[in-house]
C-alpha cells in the first residue's frame, strides 16, 4: 500500500519561476502548474486576511483532489488575543475557509515567541474550543518550550493528549552557514533560531525546513530528515513537509532534491510529482 506525504513551499507563485517546470502552460494558473507537482502549500496568507468565498472556491477547483492547504490561524487569535476570548473569531476564520472543506490540511497554530509556559492553561483551554474534523499543527518560539524542562515536557503531554501536531522549524544550516546577501540577512532576523527537538505528537507531524540561498549546502543538516519521515511514513503518519531558502528562488529544486532522496528510503512514498528536465531547470535560475 502506497505511503502518503505532503510536500510543498510557502508560496505557489515566484517571478523567477517563470522560465523553470513551473512555469507550464500559459492557459494554466501559477496554482494549478505548482499543484501539479506540489501536494500542499503553507497559506500564511490567512494570517492577516481571509480570501472571498470565490477566491476559495477557485483555489480548490485549481487544485486536484489529493492537494491540500495548510492554513495559518488568523494573528487576531494567536497574537493580539493570545487565544483568549476569541470564540467569535474562531468561528468566522472557519466558517471563512469552509469553501475549501475536502482540501484542508492543517490549520496552523503559531504563536509568538512571548506566549510562554504561563500560558499553557489558556492553549488548553483554546484546544477544548477548536472545531472537530481538522487537523492541527501548533508552531512555539518561547525558549522555555525548547529547553527540555517541564515546560516542554507539559506542552508535549497536552499535544499527544488532544491530538494536535507539534510543528518542527528546522533553522539550523540557516544559522550555521550565514552569507551577507540581503534575502539572508532578512531570514536571519525573522526566521526563530530555537533549538530543533524532533517529536511526532500527533499523525501529521509538520516540518519546515529553511536551508542557505545555496540549498545544496544544506544536507548534513537536511539528511537525517530523509530517514526520520521513512520512519513515520512506515508508523502509518503522514507528514507535512515544507521548504524554504531565504529568497525562496530555488526552493522547488530543495524540494525535489529531498523527495529523490526519500525515495530511496520509501520507493512506494506518494508526494511530490517530478517534473521533467531537472538539470535544465537549475541552469534556468543562473
Amino acid at each position: 500500500m502506497s505511503k502518503r506525504y505532503y510536500i510543498g513551499l510557502p508560496q505557489w507563485n515566484h517571478s523567477d519561476w517563470t522560465a523553470t517546470a513551473l512555469s507550464g502552460k500559459a492557459h494554466h494558473s501559477s496554482l494549478q502548474r505548482y499543484a501539479s507537482h506540489f501536494s500542499s502549500v503553507e497559506g500564511n496568507s490567512t494570517f492577516y486576511a481571509l480570501p472571498g468565498a470565490d477566491t476559495l472556491q477557485r483555489w480548490r477547483e485549481e487544485t486536484p483532489e489529493h492537494f491540500r492547504f495548510c492554513l495559518k490561524l488568523s494573528q487576531q487569535i494567536s497574537h493580539r488575543l493570545q487565544l483568549r476570548h476569541c470564540q467569535d473569531e474562531l468561528r468566522d476564520f472557519v466558517d471563512g475557509i469552509s469553501p475549501l472543506h475536502d482540501k484542508l490540511g492543517q490549520l496552523f497554530i503559531q504563536l509568538p515567541a512571548r506566549f510562554g509556559p504561563d500560558g499553557l492553561e489558556t492553549l488548553a483551554q483554546f484546544f477544548t474550543q477548536l472545531p472537530e474534523g481538522f487537523s492541527y499543527t501548533l508552531e512555539v518560539r518561547h525558549p522555555a518550550f525548547f529547553a527540555k524542562g517541564e515546560a516542554e515536557r507539559a506542552l508535549n503531554r497536552l499535544l499527544i493528549e488532544r491530538g494536535i501536531n507539534r510543528t518542527l522549524f528546522d533553522t539550523r544550516a540557516l544559522f550555521a552557514l550565514p552569507a551577507d546577501d540581503a534575502a539572508t540577512r532578512d531570514a536571519l532576523q525573522k526566521k526563530p533560531r530555537v533549538p530543533l527537538h524532533v517529536i511526532a505528537t500527533a499523525q501529521a507531524p509538520m516540518v519546515r525546513f529553511i536551508s542557505p540561498l545555496d540549498y545544496r549546502s544544506a544536507d548534513p543538516w537536511l539528511a537525517p530528515w530523509v530517514g526520520k519521515v521513512a520512519s513515520w511514513l512506515n508508523e502509518g503518519r503522514e507528514p507535512y513537509l515544507f521548504f524554504h531558502t531565504p529568497d525562496n528562488r530555488e526552493s522547488p529544486l530543495l524540494a525535489e532534491h529531498f523527495a529523490r532522496e526519500l525515495a530511496t528510503q520509501c520507493p512506494d512514498a506518494l508526494g511530490l510529482t517530478p517534473w521533467a528536465h531537472t538539470v535544465r531547470l537549475q541552469e534556468t535560475l543562473f
